[in-house]
């Protein structure tokens, strides 16, 4: 088994990609040891000592680190804990539709919103290895949970507020902004 690596914009995280399915439908955010219980794979990166956080997206993996700790040493762990999981055929999540998105019924400015980040957002920050997910838009601002490399990337305010803010403005005229959720 041969796992790529990318940089991504935000340095203490790192994107693998380990060359076949990681998840089979939406995204999965881990941000600590307790919530990696449902992932045989986010628990066993979780071991590694530096490793705070895991993202599994369609085909890739983005590993977060503390502030301190060097790639240059977590980067084997993290591909030999990567290449033990997919040899050993255990599965990425235990129970998948807890990985799925809500299914709200969501009113016309919700639905078009969710359209554009679904199309034209969320496929370019998958690139980077992360993603952006609707959280909900109350009194023309659209909130949304950064995850994965644009969870604390020092570039995420900028894509928020010159990308798909612009956007959403442009194709929407009552969003009248774009927050993070903390």
């Amino acid at each position: 088994m041969f796992i790529q690596t990318e940089q991504t914009p935000n340095p203490a995280t790192l994107k693998f990609l380990p060359g076949e399915t990681v998840m089979e439908r939406g995204t999965a955010d881990f941000t600590g040891r307790e919530a990696a219980a449902r992932s045989p794979l986010a628990k066993a990166l979780f071991a590694i000592d530096g490793v705070t956080g895991v993202f599994l997206g369609s085909d890739f993996v983005t590993v977060t680190k503390a502030d301190g700790e060097s790639w240059q040493v977590l980067k084997p762990l993290v591909l030999g804990a990567i290449m033990e999981h997919f040899s050993s055929g255990r599965p990425v999540i235990l129970d998948e539709g807890a990985a799925s998105e809500g299914a709200e019924e969501d009113d016309e400015i919700v639905a078009q919103i969710k359209e554009l980040l679904d199309t034209r957002v969320r496929p370019a920050v998958a690139m980077d290895g992360g993603d952006i997910v609707f959280d909900s838009f109350e009194d023309g601002i659209v909130y949304l949970h950064m995850q994965g490399a644009c969870s604390g990337c020092p570039s995420s305010t900028a894509t928020l507020k010159m990308g798909i803010e612009n956007m959403l403005r442009h194709y929407i005229p009552e969003v009248q902004g774009v927050r993070p959720v903390l």
